[in-house]
């Protein structure tokens, strides 16, 4: 057993799929995941993250490398004799049995008893919220309501670990949404630890207590969503989690010099000393703006579009370097057009929200 809350310790696993040229799958990863949690593996297609999935069911083992759960290793363990369940992307609900019937199913193939199963049941259709359609066939219900009754099979066995391989990317997009809000409450009530993977940013910030960052077969940060949002380690990170404005700077005795001259000085919180040319990130809603007459030196920019979302609004702006900007500013019922195409603005920038990068 471990000495702390980790469930599942994947040890520097690497997986290599042998051919006319090698493709390494998995390249050295290693992770922590704890227990209770709600772990997210995040990253586009590609990139390794259901191959990890697969290890850690079973499906497949690693080339090298060790998988542990709870201290134990598995990493060539079956599927079966795993304490893990796994929810695909096809829900995989047998046409033919009820609601019900497919979550007893499983619970009936493990040999429990009929009182075990019919409890069980219960809980799950109460726990999912589809007790009065227990008795209809996954034709009859919604592709949401399929969704719940594959989770509820998935989770009636109690396993130490539920592995979701992109569930919600059948469903549109306002019943994903609240699909997003189901899992993390049904992760919440039962405690089970939940690794779920996705390419969608957003599905990840909402749900997650820590999400790892994947490319080409190597995570590049993990941690809680504020760490990896506010705090990316490099380019790749910032780019994929959120929307970004990347600037060339010369970083220089407390300050950003963009190739224009403008300086743009930094929190002191911040690593200042020289560290010469890097790229600089800087969210598009941490940023302010006001029309500017002045000639004065500033950060500036001349707005080239606006687009209208309804919950706020994109300036996109051509900075005197040369550079694209986006700033995003939350919209108010009796906002009036403060800005137009091709005002000229200064930006406002905390010092906070200057990020320096690891390209």
């Amino acid at each position: 057993m471990t000495d702390n809350n980790e469930i599942i310790n994947i040890q520097n696993v690497l997986k290599v799929y042998k051919g006319d040229t090698d493709v390494y799958a998995l390249n050295d990863v290693s992770l922590i995941i704890e227990e209770n949690e709600f772990f997210t593996l995040l990253g586009p297609s590609g990139c390794g993250k259901t191959t990890l999935l697969r290890l850690i069911a079973g499906f497949e083992h690693p080339t090298s490398g060790t998988i542990l759960l709870n201290g134990d290793d598995i990493s060539l363990l079956p599927p079966n004799k795993r304490p893990v369940n796994t929810v695909f992307q096809s829900y995989a609900l047998f046409p033919h049995m009820t609601v019900a019937g497919n979550i007893a199913f499983g619970l009936e193939m493990l040999g429990w008893s009929k009182q075990e199963v019919s409890k069980t049941v219960d809980e799950m259709l109460e726990l999912v919220k589809m007790e009065d359609l227990k008795n209809r066939r996954p034709s009859e219900i919604s592709g949401g309501q399929q969704q719940r009754v594959a989770l509820a099979r998935a989770l009636a066995p109690k396993p130490k670990v539920l592995l979701l391989d992109e569930p919600l990317s059948a469903l549109d997009l306002k019943l994903r949404k609240q699909m997003q809000i189901e899992l993390k409450r049904l992760q919440s009530e039962t405690g089970i630890t939940f690794v779920f993977v996705t390419h969608d940013q957003e599905e990840a910030l909402t749900m997650s207590d820590r999400i790892a960052v994947m490319s080409a077969g190597q995570v590049l940060q993990y941690g809680n969503p504020r760490e990896i949002y506010h705090h990316p380690e490099n380019k790749f990170v910032a780019n994929f989690i959120g929307d970004s404005n990347f600037l060339s700077a010369s970083i220089e005795d407390g300050n950003a010099i963009l190739s224009d001259g403008t300086k743009l000085k930094l929190s002191k919180s911040k690593k200042t000393e020289s560290l010469g040319q890097k790229s600089i990130l800087i969210r598009p809603e941490h940023v302010l703006m006001k029309n500017s007459n002045s000639e004065k030196s500033a950060f500036k920019g001349e707005i080239n579009n606006i687009v209208y979302f309804g919950t706020d609004t994109h300036f996109h702006l051509n900075l005197k370097t040369g550079e694209d900007f986006t700033i995003r500013k939350q919209n108010t019922p009796n906002e009036g057009n403060e800005f137009e195409v091709g005002s000229v603005v200064e930006l406002i920038i905390d010092q906070d929200a200057i990020q320096i990068l690891n390209d």
